[in-house]
């Protein structure tokens, strides 16, 4: 049951004079809880909807609709329900890592299985009830994201302190034999989930195959607010090779075996052990991306691309980009080959140390405002270039609350936002 917060003018719903506040109750039969719910319904040509009115009366509407056509119900919230949390406490939590005064919704640990169907988010399983479960196999809900970390029980549950996570892997199979496709994720913390352990957990996950699609393993992320919390140490070159060959090996047999790789390291373990980064079609259709899985590698390729069909030259503005540790070498070379192309392209590349967070802290998703203005004041520029991913969704904060009109007020300079995209940053070189 949810409660109608709003009424697109001229849609079926106003047609049929739902009103706001009336409650759904049912669609064609079913229990509406949420969004889940709502989506799965919704579809049917013939609808019949069972609602109650602000007044507690009960009615019942019938409509027809095309196929995808919305029929014109607004909510107060995307899920219809109150969000999931997570219920552990994870040695490497981010989230307990960042500092106190910041906006309350980054302090929100979502574990919610409607995310990861909505937005891609990874779940743990630790907190899917039986009807949950049930309903992602009977709506076939695919595929879902999960953060698996280790497929060692008694492993899992120290990395999560929750005693029911290893028993929560069960859930895997039980999604795996219903035909649900599985995407994982691993973040590999030194001394605990590297090494043998990892090798055991490919081991454990390839045994999924077909219904899983692929593996990732990200590198801990620490910040400098650890104040009590257990410690951990960041991957040494050599620790970061180990997981390199490791997971590569597994991905060569996988392949060898199935036509499919599999097992992906994130682009952070190549550059962090000084490894050159696989080509484009090393990683097949990027199903990790946003994982940091073949991110570079798509972006030459795409910047390569763009540069061959562009008949653009430079406007003659001094630009400046702004990004992380991790990405600026990287971005430095692509204006290389763009600056042999165009000598006359005055472009800098800056890249932010991570004060706020810590400076082992390397990527540009988690580079501040404040960092921006405190490293940049006094640089000659016409332009500054920064990546979206340093922007919340609606693309109107960073991650400190500095707003983006604050940080050209302070540098007095014109910010534009790049995609993750190398045609986008061609296109920006040449603003």
């Amino acid at each position: 049951m949810v409660i109608v917060e709003g009424i697109a003018a001229g849609s079926p719903a106003a047609k049929k004079r739902i009103a706001v506040g009336d409650k759904l109750l049912k669609i064609n039969g079913h229990d509406i809880e949420d969004v889940l719910d709502y989506r799965f319904f919704l579809p049917d040509t013939k609808l019949k909807l069972e609602l109650e009115t602000a007044k507690g009366r009960r009615r019942v509407v019938r409509l027809r609709k095309d196929e995808y056509e919305e029929i014109g119900l607004e909510f107060s919230d995307y899920l219809m329900d109150s969000q999931h949390t997570c219920r552990n406490k994870c040695i490497f939590c981010f989230i307990d890592q960042m500092p106190a005064g910041m906006r309350d919704t980054l302090y929100v640990k979502d574990d919610d299985s409607r995310l990861s169907f909505l937005f891609g988010n990874y779940i743990t399983l630790t907190n899917l009830t039986e009807h949950e479960i049930s309903r992602i196999i009977e709506m076939h809900i695919s595929p879902v994201n999960i953060s698996v970390h280790t497929t060692d029980p008694e492993l899992r549950c120290r990395m999560m302190n929750n005693r029911f996570a290893g028993d929560s892997l069960r859930h895997m199979r039980r999604l795996a034999d219903a035909g649900i496709k599985i995407n994982a994720q691993m973040v590999l913390c030194p001394g605990w989930n590297d090494g043998e352990a990892l090798s055991r957990t490919m081991q454990d996950l390839k045994t999924y195959y077909p219904a899983i699609q692929s593996v990732a393993a990200v590198p801990v992320g620490l910040t400098k607010y650890r104040e009590g919390l257990p410690e951990l140490s960041l991957f040494t070159p050599s620790q970061a090779a180990d997981v390199i060959d490791r997971m590569t090996a597994m991905g060569d047999a996988m392949e060898a075996e199935t036509g499919v790789r599999l097992f992906y390291p994130s682009d952070e373990f190549y550059l962090l052990a000084d490894r050159p980064l696989p080509e484009a079609p090393f990683y097949a259709d990027f199903v990790q991306w946003e994982n940091g899985v073949g991110m570079i590698s798509l972006l030459r390729e795409q910047f390569a691309a763009a540069m061959a069909v562009c008949d653009e030259h430079p406007q003659g503005s001094k630009l400046v980009i702004a990004t992380g540790m991790l990405a600026a070498p990287e971005i430095e070379r692509l204006c290389a080959v763009a600056r042999q192309r165009w000598p006359e392209l005055d472009v800098t590349v800056k890249a932010i140390k991570n004060e706020f967070f810590g400076e082992s802290i390397t990527v540009a998703g988690l580079v501040t405002g404040q960092d921006i203005i405190n490293q940049l004041t006094g640089t000659e520029m016409d332009i500054l270039l920064i990546p979206s991913s340093m922007l919340r969704h609606e693309q109107d904060l960073f991650l400190d609350d500095t707003t983006p009109a604050e940080v050209e007020q302070a540098l007095g300079v014109k910010l534009v936002t790049v995609g993750e995209d190398g045609g986008e940053l061609l296109d920006a070189l040449l603003y």
